[in-house]
């Protein structure tokens, strides 16, 4: 039997990338870029709204990371699919790989799916995109390389509210977390958090641990605020931010 194929012909490659030839030692990688669904799998048995709320993509980010890429003259490298097809922070045998329920919405077009078309999303969406990030990793042996993992957050999970603008993360390798978090902190006005609102683990997230700490990089996963990122002139404002305040804390690495 032939084994399922996710994307079509003329579908989007999974891996979208800004600033290519970028000359700063610092790479941008963003798991949660996207949102869009292979044709072949429909909508998932959701609606067109559910796939633009926050468990569909990470709001905001992407645009970030594509100005704060133009402002470093630096790589970026993001997932144009959504998480909800494959989850690309994931370790592929968790349950969150490829998630039956988000919050608390079902996800009907990921249940009771065979372990064939598991490994087709994986083969044709997520392979892909790690390897892209390897090859830019491998590309710069030798060289100076700072890993930065953007994600953006959404305001309320679960009914609470979060109160952070900003969160840096890390798991076992905290230096240029730390270095960061520090300079935000001394922002006037934000609320930064420390391994908030998530915390990196092996158990819960793939590319810290894959692509930063495997390989000794310096490195920071960071969280910000969905509100602070739907328009334009929020997206500027913390590209710019990040643009002042990364090569500070690189430098002190």
């Amino acid at each position: 039997m032939d084994q399922p194929t996710i994307l079509a012909p003329g579908e989007p490659h999974p891996v979208l990338t800004r600033r290519e030839c970028g000359t700063s030692p610092i790479v941008l990688i963003s798991d949660h870029a996207g949102r869009r669904v292979p044709a072949r799998l429909g909508s998932l048995g959701l609606a067109d709204s559910a796939l633009r709320r926050h468990i569909g993509w990470d709001i905001g980010i992407w645009a970030v990371t594509e100005l704060l890429a133009d402002s470093l003259d630096a790589v970026a490298i993001g997932q144009a699919y959504s998480r909800l097809v494959i989850d690309n922070n994931r370790p592929t045998d968790v349950p969150g790989s490829i998630p039956i329920i988000s919050e608390t919405t079902d996800i009907p077009g990921n249940t009771g799916i065979a372990e064939a078309e598991r490994a087709a999303r994986y083969s044709e969406i997520m392979r892909p995109y790690h390897a892209r990030i390897a090859a830019e990793l491998d590309r710069r042996a030798g060289q100076p390389v700072f890993l930065i993992s953007m994600h953006s957050f959404t305001p309320v999970y679960m009914g609470i509210a979060r109160p952070w603008h900003i969160g840096t993360l890390y798991y076992r390798d905290f230096r240029l977390a730390r270095a960061l978090f520090e300079l935000l902190g001394a922002e006037p006005g934000l609320v930064v958090g420390d391994n908030e609102p998530y915390a990196v683990s092996d158990q819960s997230d793939y590319s810290i641990p894959v692509h930063g700490e495997a390989r000794g990089l310096p490195h920071v996963g960071l969280e910000i605020r969905q509100d602070l990122i739907t328009d334009a002139a929020g997206q500027q404002r913390w590209a710019a931010l990040l643009a002042r305040l990364l090569p500070m804390a690189v430098s002190q690495i």
